[in-house]
């Protein structure tokens, strides 16, 4: 019996042991998790803009896609607080498209924000705005405690429910402090200055670089103070527009006096007076229209068309389209080409991102050849927004090689004035080479082969690199060489003969063949410019080159220049036309003089004549009647066939211009292109 009381005292013991062993270990437990609290990291959405946000230094979790143009980005390095949060964290190279973790730290306000395209993602400039943020790592600041519930300046959250409440946000705490809970209504019934402390994080290091904005101050101690409006440099402030960004709980938690501009509130005073989401007018140092030509055709295949897709995406983004800078149009080609849009129809990079993604292939051919045809007959024109003023430049894409031959096409559309622009992707490999069908195509495309307007890209995968040199390229318009066509790039000067020989009729004829002339060239300050010159004995200037600068004008000072009637100088005539009229040519401009005569000179020709190749005009003598031929060949520049003309009656005049102006344009378009 006694064994039996003992064996169960023993297993009593034991017992309460154990429960206390484990007792204690759960203690420990529970210990450890009221010590070190979870934290969680808030989501937001790829629209959410920093100045929604209150908190002045947080972390949050962004979804995937926030790279796309939708949300909007301003600045860059340091962003304007109307930015996506999350579109500004990819465009710094925090973040890529797939999300994820960023700290966010609130700084002063800029007096101006420049744009730039990174990493896909291209932010716009803006004028000052009245706060900014910076992104960085997730990591957390030891010490400091990030809010696990974000406070937003409406009175509800982008993702709050009905019925949910904002939280009042905590500050950044300085190591071994507790940060302390401060609402709205708390800091509006706060003094201002010791808002300014109570609520606004420390100054951080951020680098610049020496020509970047000036370095970042303390939220509140830039250029805002407490219930005044302080502006650092001329202007009105630029502050966030009212509308869905703007909660109600905002406006009806304004009141007169101190106010917290840098927590996401406006004056009152500008409440009435928000502008709309600035929107760009495109860059005026890019004034090009644009016309890509991409590849449809089946042997693409869907995988890299959606890359040649992206690719066209992140040229229209880097591109900052706009009516006062570049237009852009997309021509798809397979069998036979169609035109997706033209150069009007999308005003903005965003629209025309949008547009891009809607792109469906064709399939079909590599007609490239039959392409650039297309764009050269009907693509240019005033009615799909050619603007005239602007440099045409067309874009061909090719995944291989072409299947028909592109040599003739490009060279009408070069005469055209249109710069061709080659990127091949995955050219033919040595043993592919037999299938091609007119071997280096794209050097006999382009408008130089200098290696400026042909890329060569390996892989598809490599594609993007090549997207700055292009818009590098295509937005230098001093170099596209294109631009400048047989009728668009000369100073023509007419030197006429007026002797008695001539007669009054006569010389109405004359000026009708220089006035058929000059309509076939497109006339403006910065295009072709005519100049003219009468002569007996004597010389006399009837108008240079800067006199008229428009095709109307011209035409009517043609018919305003009086007979003079005299003897026959020409060899006079052409020294006083080098001189008076020649010399005041601009330097890029081809000097072209057209002499037209009826009779032998009474004076010599040979050393004026020599003195006018030797400076590079480029002469054409026309001789009518009694003209002596071997001057005129004299007069003519080498080699004389192709730039001496007779007729033997002034009444055939007519009859040579087409046949001058073929020789301009061929001997124009024969020049090297490299």
């Amino acid at each position: 019996m006694g064994i039996v009381v003992l064996t169960m005292k023993a297993s009593v013991i034991e017992m309460f042991l154990v429960l206390l062993v484990t007792g204690i270990h759960s203690n420990k437990e529970m210990t450890k998790k009221i010590k070190r609290p979870k934290f969680t990291v808030p989501q937001i959405n790829c629209d959410v803009k920093a100045g929604k946000i209150i908190n002045p230094e947080f972390i949050v979790k962004c979804p995937a896609g926030c790279q796309d143009p939708k949300y909007h980005v301003y600045g860059t390095g340091i962003y304007a607080s109307y930015s996506s949060v999350c579109g500004a964290a990819v465009h710094s190279g925090v973040l890529d498209n797939s999300g994820g973790k960023i700290l966010v730290q609130k700084v002063a306000g800029q007096s101006g924000y420049k744009g730039s395209f990174s990493n896909g993602v291209q932010s716009l400039s803006l004028p000052r705005w009245r706060e900014s943020f910076i992104v960085s790592e997730s990591k957390p600041q030891k010490g400091v405690t990030y809010p696990s519930t974000l406070t937003y300046s409406s009175s509800k959250s982008p993702d709050a429910k009905a019925g949910e409440t904002t939280k009042a946000y905590q500050r950044p705490s300085a190591p071994g402090t507790t940060a302390q809970p401060v609402t709205l209504m708390q800091i509006l019934a706060m003094p201002a200055a010791e808002v300014t402390h109570a609520t606004l994080p420390k100054p951080f290091p951020f680098a610049t670089s020496a020509t970047s904005s000036p370095r970042p101050q303390p939220v509140g101690h830039g250029s805002w103070e407490m219930g005044t409006q302080k502006q650092d440099s001329p202007g009105v402030a630029f502050q966030e527009p009212m509308g869905a960004d703007v909660g109600l709980g905002e406006m009806d938690l304004w009141k007169p006096g101190p106010v917290l501009l840098d927590a996401g509130f406006i004056p009152k005073e500008e409440l009435s007076t928000q502008s709309s989401e600035p929107v760009s007018q495109g860059d005026p140092n890019c004034k090009v229209d644009l016309s890509f030509l991409i590849d449809g055709s089946s042997g693409i295949g869907k995988r890299r068309f959606q890359i040649q897709k992206q690719f066209l995406a992140d040229i229209a983004q880097a591109l900052d389209i706009g009516p006062a800078g570049p237009l852009m149009g997309v021509v798809q080609y397979g069998d036979n080409p169609a035109t997706q849009f033209n150069l009007k129809t999308h005003m903005n990079s965003r629209d025309l991102k949008t547009a891009i993604e809607k792109i469906t292939q064709r399939g079909g051919l590599s007609n490239v050849g039959r392409a650039i045809s297309f764009v050269t007959k009907t693509f240019f024109s005033k009615a799909n927004g050619n603007r005239g003023g602007a440099p045409n430049v067309a874009v061909v894409m090719v995944d291989g090689w072409p299947t028909d031959k592109v040599e003739e096409a490009s060279r009408l559309a070069r005469e055209s004035g249109i710069n061709i622009f080659f990127i091949t992707v995955e050219a033919a490999a040595e043993n592919e080479k037999q299938y091609v069908t007119e071997p280096n195509f794209a050097n006999k495309a382009v408008c130089r082969t200098n290696g400026f307007y042909s890329f060569n890209v390996q892989s598809w995968l490599g594609l993007s690199k090549t997207m700055q040199p292009l818009v590098k390229r295509v937005c230098d318009t001093d170099r596209l060489a294109c631009s400048k066509t047989c009728l668009n790039s000369a100073d023509i000067g007419f030197v006429i003969d007026g002797s008695s020989s001539v007669g009054t009729g006569n010389f109405r004829t004359v000026l009708q063949f220089v006035a058929n002339i000059s309509k076939a060239f497109e006339i403006s300050d910065t295009d072709t410019r005519i100049g003219a010159v009468q002569y007996t004995y004597e010389q006399r200037l009837e108008f240079g080159f800067d006199k008229y600068s428009t095709k109307p004008d011209i035409l009517n000072a043609i018919k305003r220049v009086g007979y003079w009637s005299g003897g026959t100088s020409t060899g006079a005539a052409i020294h006083y036309a080098l001189e008076q009229l020649f010399k005041k040519s601009k330097p890029n401009k081809r000097k072209l003089m057209i002499l037209i005569t009826d009779g032998r000179s009474y004076d010599d020709v040979r050393i004026p004549a020599m003195a006018a190749h030797q400076k590079g005009v480029i002469t054409y003598a026309i001789g009518v009647a009694w003209a002596a031929q071997d001057e005129l060949e004299i007069i003519a520049t080498h080699p004389a066939r192709d730039h001496s003309f007779f007729v033997d009656e002034f009444d055939n005049l007519h009859k040579s211009v087409p046949r001058i102006i073929q020789n301009i344009c061929t001997e124009f378009n024969a020049q090297p292109r490299n």
